[in-house]
């Protein structure tokens, strides 16, 4: 079984997204967080399949929230780089390559 691992700026992110989402909505976060566990699976399925954005890094798109998630792979492991909103600061998660 292949393991994923969030960067510790990637899970902030992601429970920052959740705790938005949460506050315009009552469920509206724990939306957000099981859209992500969907793709994150859909990603351990087929790690290949998401866009190539950079050298080693990937991206599979959340389907009903404007976010991606970024990734790398190897052997061992998946390794989530960014639970990126896809309309603010692009690149700023290049440093946590």
């Amino acid at each position: 079984m292949t393991r994923i691992v969030f960067v510790d700026p990637a899970r902030d992110e992601m429970i920052e997204a959740a705790e938005y989402y949460e506050n315009q909505s009552t469920g509206l976060g724990k939306d957000f967080i099981a859209e992500v566990q969907h793709t994150v699976n859909r990603i351990v399925e087929n790690p290949k399949s998401g866009r190539i954005i950079r050298s080693n890094i990937r991206r599979r798109l959340l389907r009903r929230f404007p976010y991606g998630i970024l990734y790398r792979t190897d052997a061992e492991k998946i390794v989530i780089v960014a639970v990126m909103h896809l309309r603010r600061r692009p690149g700023y998660w290049r440093y946590r390559i």
